[in-house]
């Protein structure tokens, strides 16, 4: 049985060129992937998918049918696209493969937040997991972190499936940089003292947000990762089997 690997994260972050790469990966590995678009909105993509929700929902289409503008058609879309997910699952049941790369929209609210896409993550399969991609220029700023942690505990907590956060686009950022990151996500004592260094007019309300990832126990390891270089992409492939298969490779 294959597992659905979703790619989640804010506009810009690199979903969408990560799901190309790991693709590659997945190819020169031996493995058999197959790409699925969830964004109807797309207007290119960088990859040919498999399987493609703009077959089914088209958000120029939604626009000029229903007379909408841009957010209320991807707001509609959203919830067109769970009304399609058994006949999306019936074609993902004719492939033959290892994962699903599960190309999630630009907007992640349109994703994450709605009741649908959690009816929608489960009609396609149980065994799913997200990837969660921390943007590097927000995320490398001690305020821009925590919002992200916020987020990434938010889809977690949405979906209540298997999670992994990485660092993306790593290539851009400094070793120290990465460092800082991967410190913060680990201890929370670290996050805490480097908002207070820097000082700013929110850094109360992110100490108390600081206090409610402690309580809540998110605190783990964030792997640093790049599509461009590429590097550190075996980390979700591990992630993946760890969560699944016992930590046992794949059978090419």
């Amino acid at each position: 049985m294959a597992v659905n690997l979703y790619f989640i994260g804010t506009a810009g972050s690199g979903k969408t060129t990560l799901t190309k790469e790991f693709k590659l990966w997945m190819d020169r590995q031996g493995y058999q992937a197959v790409i699925v678009n969830l964004d109807p909105g797309a207007e290119s993509l960088p990859y040919e998918p498999d399987i493609d929700i703009r077959d089914w929902v088209s958000l120029s289409a939604v626009m000029e049918e229903y007379g909408l503008g841009p957010n209320g058609a991807q707001i509609a879309c959203a919830d067109m696209i769970a009304m399609n997910a058994l006949e999306i699952k019936k074609v993902m049941d004719e492939f033959e493969c290892h994962y699903f790369l599960i190309d999630t929209p630009g907007q992640m609210e349109l994703f994450t937040f709605r009741r649908a896409s959690r009816e929608l993550v489960r009609t396609l399969g149980d065994r799913s997991l997200i990837t969660f991609l921390f943007d590097p220029i927000i995320s490398k700023h001690p305020n821009g972190f925590v919002s992200l942690f916020l987020l990434a505990g938010s889809s977690q907590f949405r979906f209540d499936v298997p999670f992994f956060p990485v660092i993306s686009k790593a290539d851009m950022l400094s070793d120290k940089d990465i460092e800082n990151i991967q410190k913060w996500g680990e201890d929370h004592w670290e996050l805490d003292t480097a908002l207070r260094d820097e000082g700013t007019t929110e850094t109360q309300i992110g100490l108390e947000l600081v206090k409610g990832i402690q309580n809540l126990g998110l605190q783990q390891k964030i792997p640093a990762i790049s599509a461009s270089e590429p590097f550190g992409l075996e980390e979700i492939y591990t992630a993946v089997q760890d969560s699944f298969f016992g930590g046992d490779d794949l059978e090419a």
